[in-house]
């Protein structure tokens, strides 16, 4: 036993652990392989290396948060048009543009102050208690006391509390699927060496922390604690991981810049014209103060948030719960989805696929562990018969019926061995009944192979289960269809084992040795030779039907698919080839497949194009992950990422859409990603990207509705001030178009239904700008319009010898009722509304309704008059102003006949 610490410091982050045999990794730790550490030496290394628990980052304070909100170059245009009018004490209007602008404010840090708590989650998983082995005793500890050197026990049901070397193990299997992404738990040895080189999933001699021990039983030596372990390592990667903004953030902030040079200069200007013309410095500042206020779409953030929530509804009632709402509008720009294989493209459920016995190859019909399914027999087959049996007694597992379906209590592999004798009418308990268990040797990693021992009457059957490798040299005969024993093919049988693992399949081996007595025990030795070859049964979890069909959509969409998993690489390939994501010859499945390790010998450079041709990766660590992600971001692209475990959290909070599986996932991964899946179910991705592109299409058709108010509304302002004439509306009147009619008709282009080639275009450009050409040429016509018929209607009613208010009430319901019309345009950038239908979209038309209402009270009613200053209006001027309005319509309508006659 350890009483001293020495003086040189103890590498943990070693990377050679699994290298080095088991004394020097005890002598290198400066500990004892059976009594543990003195307890002084443990209080030495808790002072230095701290406790065995994850850093956490240190959140954003809630009040920078709020801050941050206000940094945006609109926001400080409208704060400076706030403090003139302040100035000017025309309070109204300060406190409604106040208003818009918190409004706002508290609308984006709603959204923000929900966003990651990776960090917690994660150090959370990392916490529970150990049994460990100090000077001699055996004690339990929380985790969080571990130091490196400490000996540490393990049993089934224990979740690793540290990095540990094995020093001792029996039939110890973990379940490493949330940090290495292995679908099914692996068999841990303690291997004296390894190659230096070995993938993090292959190193059978390192137990990793947060991990789960699924079977068996082990001692091992704390290599690594705290951050210094793999999860450690992880958690280093997410903090790491860039934080991306959005495409459709990133250009509207680029819009957002542009505009307020716009304004700028064009406030400017028009002051300058002011002065000139002798306006008084009140009245310059309030033409300088309208004009800002109409340029800018007040209602723009507002709206898009209305169109984002709208979608987040729509994707909850298609299994996709949204975290983070602008992941809504970045799902529409996909251009890559990176997706895990087990649960997500396939079912998640070992499923028998194929069978050899009795010289037969018999296909099973039938997925996952539901008993139902048929073989593909022809004639009697005894030796099919003995091989199921073999697959339902040699078996420490079972399948049971729930509400939602069929699920399993132990291995996936033998609940499929289960469910596919079922599938052929046995019946496991009348079949144990019949040949009860006398004894059993367990599944070793030594041996591979798992035996059980039944007596029958005067003799006794043993049955046995394993690798291929394990058990045919211990067979000397073949069971035949008719029940007879006849000579061992061996060459015959590698063939068909070849044959199915170029399927993908994972084969087992079964066979069976008869005893003329009943042993006391089983035995290895007994076991050496003399079986006799039952068949072999190939078994793979297989692809989902609806997500060949979901990938086959992404890719008439444009998207390409790629996987990347931690499972082999021959069935991930094998996988990929089903689903329709790689093609490749039969004799070479893994030809369009990469490893992990042969991702780790390129270089960032190289890296890039190679992601972008390969379909599938398989056994890949969470830093190669995060590489791949960040690889095709640098080609453009816009990054989709599933995954479920602790591996998969950094890549997840990389990608610009990170999406976790609700039912399998971890709460890290949960809490890294910005969508949870809880269907777990690809094809769940591909209805949640068609949403998305409604939703972006949306927000495009409220901003080209939208601009050409404030287009009209700032040419009047600015062309009033240039000719020295009166404007013809004042500031809080543009407020109140601005923002009432953001609310009541942009809600109705928020829920506008998609358009039908919606998912067989192919992805926006990342780099494109917000507005095509073509829609600015619209908005520029459209804005134009609604100023002319403003200043029309407003000359009208001035000749008409109505009041000043009168008339510039007149010439708000000109831009408004202009709006209504121009609403009915911007439904659809290519479709009339009649080929969409005039009441597909029945909130648009109440919006419409209540509008309509509301500017009548705006016109007529003696409190809003006095609010507004306005006035009531001639039905005379009425008939202009519904004129006006239809000719926007009809003239926008003219033109994108035209265009799709072009195109036709």
């Amino acid at each position: 036993m350890i009483t001293r610490e020495s003086s040189s410091d103890i590498e943990q982050s070693a990377s050679d652990w699994h290298h080095l045999p088991p004394p020097e990794v005890v002598t290198r730790l400066e500990t004892h392989p059976d009594q543990g550490l003195h307890p002084l030496a443990v209080e030495q290394r808790q002072q230095k290396y701290g406790a065995n628990q994850l850093t956490q980052k240190a959140g954003k304070n809630p009040l920078i948060l709020l801050l941050e909100q206000f940094n945006q170059p609109l926001i400080y245009i409208l704060l400076v048009s706030a403090g003139i009018t302040a100035l000017l004490q025309d309070w109204v209007e300060t406190w409604v543009i106040l208003a818009v602008v918190v409004i706002n404010a508290l609308i984006g840090f709603a959204q923000e102050y929900k966003a990651i708590k990776a960090m917690q989650a994660l150090a959370q998983t990392a916490q529970s208690d150990a049994t460990v082995i100090r000077g001699g005793q055996k004690q339990q500890i929380p985790a969080t006391e571990l130091v490196p050197g400490d000996l540490v026990t393990l049993q089934s049901g224990n979740k690793v509390p540290a990095d540990l070397r094995l020093l001792q193990s029996r039939d110890l299997q973990i379940d490493e699927s949330a940090l290495t992404g292995e679908s099914v738990p692996v068999e841990k040895n303690t291997i004296a060496q390894l190659d230096l080189e070995t993938a993090l999933a292959d190193r059978l001699n390192l137990a990793y922390a947060s991990t789960l021990v699924t079977y068996g039983t082990a001692t091992g030596v704390v290599i690594a604690t705290g951050d210094r372990t793999e999860i450690g390592h992880i958690n280093e990667l997410i903090s790491s991981a860039d934080v991306l903004t959005t495409p459709l953030t990133r250009k509207i902030n680029h819009f957002s810049q542009t505009l307020m040079y716009v304004v700028l200069g064009a406030s400017a200007i028009a002051f300058v014209a002011g002065a000139l013309r002798g306006y008084s410095l009140d009245d310059n500042f309030l033409g300088v103060v309208a004009l800002a206020v109409a340029a800018i779409p007040e209602g723009l953030p507002a709206a898009v948030t209305i169109t984002l929530a709208i979608g987040v509804n729509r994707m909850a009632k298609r299994n996709a719960i949204i975290r983070k709402l602008p992941t809504v509008e970045t799902l529409g720009s996909t251009t890559v989805i990176c997706s895990d294989k087990t649960g997500t493209l396939t079912q998640n459920a070992m499923t028998v696929q194929e069978i050899y016995a009795g010289d037969q190859a018999i296909r099973v019909s039938g997925v996952g562990y539901a008993p139902e399914g048929e073989l593909s027999t022809s004639g009697e087959n005894q030796a099919l018969i003995e091989c199921l049996k073999a697959g339902l007694l040699c078996n420490d597992s079972r399948i049971v019926e729930e509400e939602q379906g069929w699920s399993i209590v132990g291995d996936p592999t033998e609940a499929a061995l289960i469910t596919v004798a079922h599938k052929a009418g046995l019946e496991r308990h009348t079949l144990a009944q019949e040949l009860p268990r006398h004894d059993s040797i367990p599944f070793e990693s030594q041996y591979q192979y798992m035996a059980t021992l039944h007596p029958v009457a005067d003799h006794a059957l043993i049955y046995v289960k394993g690798s291929v490798e394990s058990l045919l040299p211990r067979c000397t005969g073949e069971l035949s269809a008719s029940g007879d024993t006849i000579a061992l093919e061996v060459d015959r049988l590698h063939q068909c084992v070849e044959q199915m693992t170029t399927q993908g399949l994972r084969v087992l081996a079964f066979a069976k040795l008869d005893l003329p007595t009943v042993p006391p025990s089983l035995t290895h030795e007994s076991l050496d030779h003399g079986l006799t070859f039952l068949g072999l049964q190939g078994m793979i979890d297989p692809p989902r039907e609806e997500a060949v069909q979901a990938v086959q959509a992404c890719r008439n969409a444009g998207i390409k698919v790629k996987m990347i998993t931690g499972d082999h690489i021959g069935t991930a390939a094998a996988i990929g080839e089903q689903i329709g994501l790689a093609k490749s010859p039969p004799q070479d499945r893994t030809g369009a497949a990469m490893t992990g390790t042969e991702i780790s010998k390129r270089s960032d450079q190289e890296l890039p194009a190679i992601a972008e041709h390969t379909a599938v990766f398989a056994r890949v660590t969470p830093e190669q992950k995060l590489r791949l992600v960040r690889a095709l971001q640098s080609r453009g692209h816009v990054v989709a990422m599933t995954g479920d475990g602790v591996n998969d959290a950094p890549a997840l909070r990389q990608a610009d859409i990170g999406i976790a599986m609700g039912i399998t996932g971890t709460e890290v991964a949960k809490e890294a990603a910005s969508m949870i899946l809880t269907d777990d179910n690809f094809a769940t991705i591909e209805a949640a990207v068609e949403e998305g592109r409604g939703v972006y299409d949306n927000i495009i058709k409220f901003i080209v509705w939208a601009l050409p108010t404030n287009l009209s509304e700032g040419l009047v302002i600015f062309v009033a001030t240039l000719l020295g004439i009166t404007l013809p509306i004042l500031p809080l009147q543009i407020l109140w178009i601005n923002t009432t009619t953001a609310v009541l008709l942009g809600t109705g282009l928020a829920v506008e239904p998609k358009e039908p080639e919606i998912m067989t275009r192919s992805p926006r450009p990342p780099r494109s700008p917000l507005l095509r050409p073509s829609m600015v040429r619209f908005i520029a016509l459209a804005g134009i319009l609604l100023c002319i018929f403003a200043f029309v209607v407003y000359e009208v009613a001035i000749r008409n010898q109505a009041s000043i208010e009168s008339a510039r009430t007149a010439a708000v319901n000109a831009i408004v009722f202009g709006q209504i019309f121009l609403l009915f345009n911007c439904r659809s950038l290519s479709y009339s509304m009649f080929q969409l239908g005039i009441f597909s979209n029945p909130i648009l038309l109440l919006g419409v309704g209540v509008m309509i209402a509301l500017q009548m009270l705006f016109t007529y009613a003696p409190w809003m008059n006095q609010v507004f200053g306005t006035a009531p209006v001639q039905p005379s001027e009425w008939g202009v102003i519904l004129a006006t309005s239809l000719g926007v319509y009809l003239l926008i309508e003219l033109l994108k006949w035209n265009r799709r006659r072009s195109r036709a």
